[in-house]
């Protein structure tokens, strides 16, 4: 029985420290040799031949009016990962998805006008101001990365509001498509970037390793603990990723963070958790709730 109910919570612990892993590995190996847009190219284009392999989505139909619910949602997702990977160029991981989170920190609590709701906010806010330039002077992180980041959030949040839309489909179905209509967008943009460099045997077996770190392995683990975990504490559990991103960052990238921007993760952090764990009770999709980067 206790055996039961640890699997969905290693599930999403996993899922979080493989996405962490597959990440960091592909900024340490994969950017010096393709770039950003090369790596996003090869990372998401490995993670959607994976999924199709796996899923083999054309055994469902698919209604016309899905087909384009699940194409806005594959354009958002790759967009969403094409902008995160130029944020990551110029700042640290860990500041990149805590920045990232407010997308759907801002989704989830949009629909709510509970008093408490405004607390999160707020944190978040704070959390937000410690880290962008624009807002604290003394700040050193790189306007470009941040915007990158920003619009990063902006897309996760598109993403989850198309991943709701597409929720009554078959997980494998629905994400195995959106990733391939990802790939179709950041593809050519990274080949545009790196050329030939994309086809080098390190290139492709790197990117191959990174795509399953971070796309096949967390997606299917998160399937795993959606069918057994209420929407609050996978939300919670989730709410660890910026942590986890900063700690993987540290060890395998020796990126070091100040006093000021750990203590603003947290803020974002402690705003989700207390989001996830005070909002309504309801179904959360696959689609929806798989993460990014």
């Amino acid at each position: 029985m206790r055996r039961a109910s640890l699997l969905p919570l290693l599930s999403v612990l996993g899922s979080v420290i493989f996405l962490a892993l597959g990440t960091s590995w592909a900024k340490h190996t994969l950017f010096p040799l393709v770039g950003a847009a090369g790596t996003t190219a090869v990372r998401v284009g490995f993670s959607a031949l994976l999924l199709l392999l796996l899923w083999r989505p054309w055994r469902w139909p698919l209604r016309a009016r899905d087909a384009r619910r699940v194409a806005c949602y594959g354009v958002a997702l790759g967009a969403m990962n094409l902008c995160f990977y130029m944020a990551l160029r110029t700042i640290p991981f860990g500041v990149a998805v805590a920045i990232e989170f407010s997308g759907p920190l801002l989704v989830a609590l949009l629909g709510s006008r509970r008093p408490l709701d405004f607390v999160w906010v707020l944190l978040a806010i704070v959390g937000l101001g410690l880290l962008l330039p624009m807002v604290n002077n003394v700040s050193t992180l790189d306007p470009t990365g941040v915007t990158f980041a920003l619009a990063a959030a902006a897309l996760w949040a598109t993403y989850i509001v198309n991943g709701k839309r597409v929720g009554h489909l078959h997980a494998g179905h629905s994400v195995s498509l959106g990733l391939t209509v990802a790939a179709l967008v950041v593809v050519p943009i990274g080949a545009a970037q790196a050329g030939m460099a994309l086809l080098s045997p390190t290139v492709l077996l790197v990117g191959l390793g990174v795509a399953a770190l971070s796309s096949a392995i967390p997606m299917s683990l998160e399937m795993v603990a959606l069918k057994r975990l209420p929407k609050q504490a996978f939300g919670i559990m989730l709410s660890m990723e910026p942590a986890a991103a900063a700690l993987l960052a540290l060890l395998m990238l020796d990126e070091h963070l100040s006093a000021t921007q750990w203590l603003a993760i947290g803020m974002i952090m402690a705003a989700s958790m207390g989001s996830a764990f005070t909002s309504p009770r309801a179904p959360v999709s696959p689609a929806a709730a798989s993460l990014p980067g």
